[in-house]
């Protein structure tokens, strides 16, 4: 809003109370002084954003340094362009101090340094989110804004002492985020910084250090929790920067990313990575579910992800046998002491396939040592030894360059070489798991894959090294040149060019950060902070791929046990303690903020069925709408009357494999709509999701994501098809 011309307000007839000057004189004053201090910030930050791209790329440090500022400089800019005025979200007034503090998804300040915004991530900011009339916090009132299209459509005032009450509009029946619950939802989660709750905030604003795990069940605001953890992470705890590491944020399925993919944006914060499991494995994005649960359930242990550090070992064994090694000069003997040496030089934990280098260059020196014969100049000897076709053809038996798909390929083609790995399994075990296809991806074989993956390192290691050490050696010899030609333009100079005579200041000109190197993979880690939202249904597999990718054992872990789809019988403290983290501290939500009453009073004697102790959350709001119940013919018409009703809003139809989604109805299987929700939700059949806990599960999770109505149909089917069509399993 470029203007002042125009009230900031722009409320309806109904809200004309509201609209008294007395109410928001003060806040149409500070809005104009946010209008004029965003315009001159944009402007700047243009400016200083086209200075840097007008400005000389560098190289090494200097092109990172410019690339990171220029990262910053665009992301704020796109954040100041994205909500103009929206960037405030209320504000509160101390019992201290009458002026009134506002709060904004980023920090602002005019010209003169006065601060007109002030960070929501900040301390400062806390009782904004975290004050109840239990706990007032120090706040006399606080006052909240509904924005519509860049204007504030609604404001809510919330007291909490006496004195509050003065200047202040009537307070509503339900508070801001009360009121909020009802709208129409869309095709992306909607913006809900505004009406955090207090026990949300206190999640959010937790500390980093070890294992948070947030239990609640559905509606709780766990999602919510979850995203604004992360960007509230990065903003305070300066062990969690981007250059250490940054935050890993792992969702259940692409449907749920896609749905959340502008949250951590608005909210001021581009640089946490998201990402689904698959995403972790290039084998990921194809791999097939599991048709065998029992395959499932065996592939699921941590022990078998394990055992990939012995099926590798089982390729690192020194030859027992020596051999006669003959060069242009003379022949040599290669003992299997020799081999046990050259095998013990790479460090504990170096990758199989960039230890290989390290060994091979040792097998050359014990080899051109032995050798001993000045005639035979030390380069040119290990010039012929590196083509000595008998040496080499050892060396790869002896230590083989070995692909992460092959190895694990093997163990399920290979039943004598699975039964060495994982000597534990029995015989049918052991037969259960052979395939013929050896790289027929499953899900399940994603934590094998990745473990391999790690384990074995970059098999174009040695190439990459090759390729930098020659780029070094050009880059040395270069720099040489420059500073012997600065020597030889003033001999008798002093400082600079008398210390550019020794060696090491030579070697410190060059520049290895602008060198060739092999291409890093973005979610390889290490990560300072990894989220899990919907952590109830990894396996203890899964939880390696995070582990290994997290060193500080620092996590936010999200999720309800009464939401696993195979069952989670342990408490979470056993559960985590088992695949292997420790300091582990448990918070909960229990009040739901999205279903209605209604829904959940069909909702919860279904999960209540198998799992009697479910944390089942009580809602907190009706919406006056029953459920309904009818039969799968009058889909059509519901949709069709549901569309005419409602100009705005997503409706979605679960458990119908065949019905084409339009802009505004989705069609998904119960596993994928987790985490999502909907105006309406349309259950198609839902008894043919499946048996035991696993149906319970789904069609419990299903009839949540409903906001406002919840229709359960029945009598639907389709030729030859069965619980897979429905479930995607």
């Amino acid at each position: 809003m470029n203007s002042r011309s125009t009230s900031a307000f722009d409320l309806p007839e109904r809200l004309a109370a509201k609209a008294d000057p007395a109410l928001i004189a003060r806040d149409e004053r500070h809005f104009a002084a946010i209008a004029e201090s965003l315009e001159l910030s944009i402007a700047d930050l243009s400016d200083r954003l086209d200075a840097e791209l007008r400005a000389p790329g560098g190289a090494g440090r200097q092109a990172m340094d410019r690339d990171m500022q220029v990262h910053q400089l665009t992301a704020r800019l796109r954040t100041l362009r994205r909500f103009g005025l929206d960037l405030c979200l209320g504000h509160m007034v101390g019992q201290d101090d009458p002026e009134p503090v506002y709060i904004g998804r980023l920090g602002l300040t005019d010209s003169e340094g006065r601060r007109l915004l002030l960070d929501w991530r900040s301390p400062a900011a806390e009782p904004f989110f975290g004050a109840t009339h239990a706990n007032p916090m120090g706040l006399a009132s606080r006052r909240r804004y509904r924005w519509t299209r860049g204007r504030i459509s609604d404001y809510w005032d919330e007291v909490f002492t006496q004195e509050g009450f003065e200047g202040h509009a009537a307070l509503d029946d339900q508070s801001a985020f009360i009121a909020s619950l009802g709208s129409n939802r869309s095709a992306r989660m909607r913006d809900v910084l505004g009406t955090i709750q207090a026990d949300q905030d206190a999640i959010i604003r937790a500390g980093s250090r070890g294992a948070l795990v947030v239990d609640g069940g559905p509606g709780t605001g766990k999602t919510v929790v979850a995203l604004h953890r992360s960007a509230y992470l990065l903003y305070s705890d300066p062990r969690l920067g981007h250059n250490r590491g940054g935050v890993l944020f792992v969702g259940p399925h692409q449907p749920y990313l896609a749905y959340v993919a502008d949250v951590l944006p608005s909210l001021g914060e581009e640089g946490v990575r998201l990402c689904t499991l698959r995403d972790l494995v290039p084998e990921g994005g194809a791999a097939a579910v599991e048709a065998d649960p029992e395959v499932a359930r065996l592939k699921s242990s941590a022990d078998l992800v394990r055992a990939i550090d012995k099926a590798v070992r089982f390729y690192e064994n020194p030859p027992t046998e020596g051999m006669t090694v003959t060069t242009h000069w003379s022949d040599i003997w290669l003992g299997p002491d020799d081999w046990a040496e050259a095998f013990a030089v790479p460090d504990p934990g170096t990758p199989h396939n960039e230890a290989r280098g390290q060994i091979w260059d040792e097998l050359l020196t014990i080899l051109v040592d032995k050798h001993g014969d000045e005639e035979a100049p030390a380069h040119l000897l290990r010039r012929s030894l590196t083509r000595n076709r008998e040496l080499v053809t050892a060396f790869n038996r002896a230590w083989p360059l070995l692909e992460a798909t092959d190895l694990v390929g093997d163990l399920w083609t290979v039943p004598a070489y699975l039964r060495l790995c994982a000597p534990w399994l029995s015989r049918d075990d052991i037969r259960r798991l052979q395939r013929e296809n050896a790289q027929a991806w499953t899900v399940s074989d994603l934590p094998l894959l990745d473990a391999a993956r790690q384990r074995l390192g970059d098999p174009e290691a040695a190439r990459h090294r090759r390729r930098q050490a020659a780029a070094i050696a050009a880059q040395r010899e270069r720099m040489s040149r420059v500073v012997d030609n600065l020597i030889e333009a003033d001999p008798d100079g002093e400082g600079l060019v008398t210390m550019l005579r020794g060696e090491d200041m030579r070697n410190s000109l060059v520049d290895e950060t602008v060198l060739p190197g092999a291409e890093s993979d973005p979610l390889a880690g290490p990560f300072a902070h990894i989220v899990v939202d919907e952590a109830q249904e990894l396996t203890d597999a899964e939880w390696q791929m995070l582990l290994s990718r997290c060193p500080s054992r620092s996590f936010t872990i999200v999720g309800d046990r009464a939401q696993a789809r195979h069952g989670f019988t342990e408490s979470w403290q056993e559960r985590l303690e088992r695949v292997g983290l420790d300091q582990i501290t448990l918070a909960a939500l229990s009040v739901n903020y999205r279903t209605p009453e209604e829904v959940m009073a069909e909702a919860e004697p279904v999960i209540r069925a198998v799992l009697p102790d479910a944390n089942v959350p009580t809602s907190i709001r009706t919406s006056g709408i029953p459920v309904l119940h009818g039969p799968v013919s009058d889909l059509d018409t519901i949709l069709d009357t549901w569309l005419t009703e409602h100009a705005e809003g997503v409706a979605c139809v679960i458990g119908h494999p065949t019905f084409q989604e339009t802009p505004r109805i989705r069609s998904l299987t119960p596993e994928l709509a987790k985490g999502l929700e909907f105006d309406l939700v349309v259950l198609v059949d839902p008894e043919r999701y499946g048996e035991g806990t696993e149906g319970a599960v789904d069609r419990y999770v299903a009839m949540t994501r409903a906001t406002q109505r919840l229709v359960i149909l029945t009598g639907w089917s389709v030729p030859g098809s069965g619980q897979n069509d429905v479930t995607g399993r």
